[in-house]
């Protein structure tokens, strides 16, 4: 619900504040509420010496890249087709598995990965097949595609990571100290990444900082909200109940998206919108070979994929 959020209040704040001035606004307010959690993590700087490399390529991903196209992508797309494109994060990171990483693809996720791409056609085609012969794509489609790759990427790094992050090599960081690191670094890229956007717009375009009590209560929500609170959230789901059945709620953020854009926005869902979210979603089950098994721990329902070591 609040990465759902993130994308419509994303689409609310257009024109408040630069897309890419947002992002680093956005994450210098999660580095200063993290602060206090966090800032232990200082008295060992040669830990985060010793990895800076792969930290701040996950900083530059996850915080600098990915979030900074999504908010550019809401500049011409909406909220139901930012969450929707981004369903579709599975299927790259099964082809960055295969490029990058020599994971093996199975007939099946080949299959699941052709349904979900079929529903990301149907909502940049609008739900006329026709146009896609003369389709000419809305940039912020583009950028969430492009937006999509790279947090497959800094997934793929999350779940594969140096010997330096592994056993009893890691350093003894809590989700909020890991966090932290992240994002400091991701601001390194994130501050540059504004400083070209504001060489680039006119003085007139777009005001530099948020000019209203609304604006600045939006970047507060998507500061805490998606920032924080859904990270710890997702970090309690996978403990709960592995990555590959958290990974499924995933596919609710268009589903949340519809409902908040139709309560402040005003943009109901078109009947394709649904449609591509059950073809992505069919996808994704099919690709992963899902299916329930009675798990050994309180009776919850568990992937039978969900074994040690596998992602999270």
């Amino acid at each position: 619900m609040m990465w759902a959020g993130n994308a419509v209040v994303g689409r609310m704040l257009v024109g408040s504040m630069p897309p890419v001035a947002m992002n680093a606004l956005r994450w210098a307010l999660v580095a200063l509420l993290l602060a206090p959690l966090a800032w232990r993590v200082l008295r060992s700087p040669h830990a985060v010496r010793a990895r800076w490399r792969h930290l701040a390529l996950l900083g530059a991903l996850g915080v600098g890249t990915y979030n900074a196209l999504q908010y550019l992508a809401l500049q011409t797309s909406s909220p139901i087709n930012v969450t929707l494109i981004g369903a579709s994060i599975p299927v790259w990171m099964m082809v960055v598995g295969r490029i990058g990483f020599k994971q093996p693809l199975l007939a099946r996720q080949l299959f699941g990965a052709a349904l979900s791409v079929l529903g990301v056609l149907l909502v940049m085609a609008q739900g006329r097949w026709q146009l896609l012969r003369e389709l000419q794509l809305v940039p912020g489609d583009l950028l969430m595609l492009l937006a999509s790759l790279a947090w497959a990427l800094y997934s793929w790094m999350l779940a594969r990571p140096p010997a330096s992050m592994l056993g009893s090599e890691r350093p003894g960081w809590d989700w909020a100290e890991f966090l932290w690191i992240q994002v400091l670094f991701g601001l390194i890229w994130a501050g540059l990444c504004s400083g070209v956007e504001a060489a680039w717009l006119s003085p007139s375009d777009v005001p530099a900082w948020p000019q209203s009590a609304a604006a600045w209560g939006g970047l507060l929500f998507i500061a805490i909200g998606p920032s924080i609170v859904a990270y710890r959230c997702w970090g309690l789901g996978v403990q709960a109940v592995g990555p590959t059945l958290a990974g499924f709620f995933g596919n609710l953020t268009p589903v949340f998206a519809a409902l908040w854009s139709a309560l402040l926005l005003g943009q109901g869902p078109s009947w394709y919108h649904p449609c591509a979210l059950l073809l992505i979603s069919a996808g994704i089950v099919v690709s992963s070979g899902w299916r329930p098994v009675r798990g050994a721990v309180n009776g919850v329902l568990k992937n039978a994929d969900d074994r040690p070591g596998r992602g999270g």
